[in-house]
């Protein structure tokens, strides 16, 4: 039998990496690449970008479990719930902070005139929702199955 821990993240990293891949090709338009860029330059970035959520989102979900899980994790609905809020919050932050240093910073991409712009932070609303959407519905996913999982 596997362990549970191992069952949810056998489970949440594959969902989060599709759920990226999808979020941004969709979101691709939001940034002035969707316009400019070749389809060539779109794909790349659509590619390279997921591959950063990935490995962030994991990042994230590591932090959290270090300091906020023990060994009933994932089983405890309140353990569970504590490391979900903790790596969200991770990955909204680094989300504010990396929107940040590639847009004003490095001027590595920019929004278009489509992107709505959460004021006061200045950080698109498509990539803080992703952070938000995105592993909420990995965790809910992850955990589901469990065998005698309490409701969360």
């Amino acid at each position: 039998m596997t362990a549970p821990w191992l069952t949810v993240f056998r489970r949440y990293i594959p969902f989060v990496l599709a759920a990226n891949l999808a979020w941004e090709a969709a979101q691709l338009p939001l940034y002035t690449l969707g316009r400019d860029g070749t389809l060539s330059e779109q794909a790349f970035a659509v590619l390279h970008c997921t591959g950063g959520d990935v490995l962030i989102a994991t990042a994230c979900l590591l932090l959290a479990l270090i300091t906020a899980a023990d060994d009933r994790w994932p089983s405890h609905p309140p353990i569970y719930r504590r490391v979900a809020g903790i790596t969200l919050g991770l990955g909204v932050l680094y989300t504010i902070f990396s929107e940040w240093l590639n847009i004003v910073i490095r001027q590595s991409w920019a929004y278009s005139d489509l992107m709505p712009v959460v004021p006061v932070i200045d950080t698109g609303l498509s990539p803080l929702l992703q952070w938000i959407v995105v592993p909420l519905a990995g965790f809910w996913f992850a955990r589901r199955t469990l065998p005698a999982a309490a409701p969360i």
